[in-house]
């Protein structure tokens, strides 16, 4: 095989629908493969905590629908990577069943269905800590200790390109994979077909996000990878969209403290040396990228600890003496909660949207606020009923808070809703680490059916 092709229909599978239009676009221009990934830890910790899907399920099944209908009609694989946003075993479950499903529904001859979990159980972990095989942090965390391990909810580990060429060898026509590298769900399937470490990683790279590396903007459109042993080529399915050369360089270095280092479980992509190059209007080459093997295998591992329940309220200020004075009102409504519950037990988090309710402490124009703020309001606490009380008394006292020259008893907040709205429990990153492993099948286990 001179050169492998693979179409990618969408970033994050099932996080809003593909587009169908460049999907079939790229599905007639004869993949080799059709392949996406399906989870992010940009989520948050509460999807795998609460082991829980953050997009609708009707939204996961279209795109299954539309990818396996095309990969059956045209005879090529089809690969997913950390099915149902997290990846824990019963995603893997949910989406094994959906295949089932969708292949029964339109009556689809019979195929090779493959499938891996990813999830990892504490005694393992702790068993490794104990042995003295230290679970290294990532991003100057130290690194795990059991006391952080006990507060832990779920584990899931991260699997390189290892179970999807597993499942590729033994003729697997789709594979759905438990919490994955993005590049991983691309490169697997290049390695196994035998094209170099660095091609086939940069073309993971570079497919993991879909239209992310086109331009113009234009989300969950279909781009096409052509990967050989001396360069990869990305091509923008959509009519309305380029690969150019800033888009592709752009995409690569994204997400990343170095934009020129992705890591792997196995090794590192190293992109410093890459040269793009635009061969067509809508197509760029890349060139120049080298991978360098680990020393030591490691697999990254994701956990996830429940902190408490969670209630969220609202409220808006318009009053330009209240506003300038919002971090007062908002350190009033924290005393009455402290008096009633005591200093301990219990979370009230803000968010003060219009001054720096996104970017907090980072937001360069925090001084100046705009004319009106809306406080977003968070408690949490052990159960529901404390967390909505909590809640409200965070909330309501912003409307009390007694400030300086005040003469009016009206008060300088108004309420967006009277009441405060149940939320999804609370949970916080409890492990963002790298375990060494002898086997990189060791923590994911795999299985195959025949289905139809």
């Amino acid at each position: 095989m001179q050169s492998l092709k693979i179409i990618c229909p969408n970033g994050h599978l099932g996080f809003a629908p593909l587009k169908p239009g460049s999907f079939h676009i790229g599905v007639e221009a004869g993949p080799d493969f059709i392949a996406a990934d399906s989870g992010s830890d940009d989520i948050g910790p509460v999807p795998l905590g609460n082991d829980i899907c953050a997009s609708p399920k009707a939204w996961q099944e279209h795109d299954l629908e539309e990818m396996l209908l095309a990969s059956r009609r045209i005879g090529v694989p089809m690969i997913i990577g950390s099915s149902g946003d997290t990846g824990t075993n019963s995603r893997v479950d949910m989406y094994v069943e959906m295949i089932r499903e969708i292949a029964a529904r339109h009556k689809l001859p019979p195929f090779k269905l493959g499938w891996f979990y990813s999830e990892v159980d504490k005694e393992l972990v702790r068993e490794k800590i104990r042995s003295g095989s230290t679970i290294q942090g990532l991003d100057a965390r130290q690194a795990l200790t059991e006391e952080e391990l006990d507060a832990t909810s779920r584990i899931v580990a991260m699997a390189g390109v290892h179970p999807f060429r597993a499942l590729l060898d033994q003729g697997c026509d789709v594979i759905i994979g438990g919490r994955s590298s993005d590049s991983a769900v691309f490169a697997g399937a290049a390695l196994a077909r035998g094209f170099p470490e660095a091609q086939s990683y940069y073309l993971g790279k570079v497919l993991e996000c879909a239209s992310f590396c086109a331009e113009p903007y234009g989300a969950k459109e279909t781009v096409l990878g052509e990967v050989t042993k001396d360069w990869v080529e990305v091509t923008a399915m959509s009519p309305a969209q380029r690969c150019t050369i800033a888009s592709v360089a752009g995409h690569a270095m994204y997400e990343r403290s170095n934009p020129f280092h992705e890591f792997v479980a196995g090794g590192m992509l190293d992109m410093t040396d890459c040269v793009y190059e635009q061969v067509s209007e809508k197509t760029t080459r890349v060139t120049g990228m080298r991978f360098v093997p680990a020393e030591e295998f490691r697999v990254k591992l994701e956990g996830s600890g429940k902190i408490g329940e969670r209630f969220v309220g609202m409220a808006g200020i318009r009053d330009p003496y209240t506003i300038a004075h919002v971090d007062e009102v908002i350190e009033w409504a924290r005393t009455q909660v402290r008096e009633r519950f005591g200093d301990e037990g219990w979370e009230l988090h803000y968010n003060v949207f219009g001054r720096n309710g996104i970017m907090g402490d980072l937001e360069p124009l925090k001084d100046k606020p705009g004319h009106e703020l809306l406080i977003v309001v968070q408690g949490v606490a052990p159960t529901k009923e404390m967390a909505e009380e909590v809640t409200i008394t965070g909330t309501r006292q912003l409307f009390y808070a007694r400030l300086p020259d005040v003469k009016g008893t009206a008060g300088g907040v108004s309420f967006v809703l009277d009441e405060v709205m149940p939320a999804s429990p609370a949970y916080r990153w409890t492990i963002n680490h790298t375990m060494a492993v002898s086997d990189p099948l060791e923590l994911f286990p795999t299985h195959t059916a025949i289905v139809g």
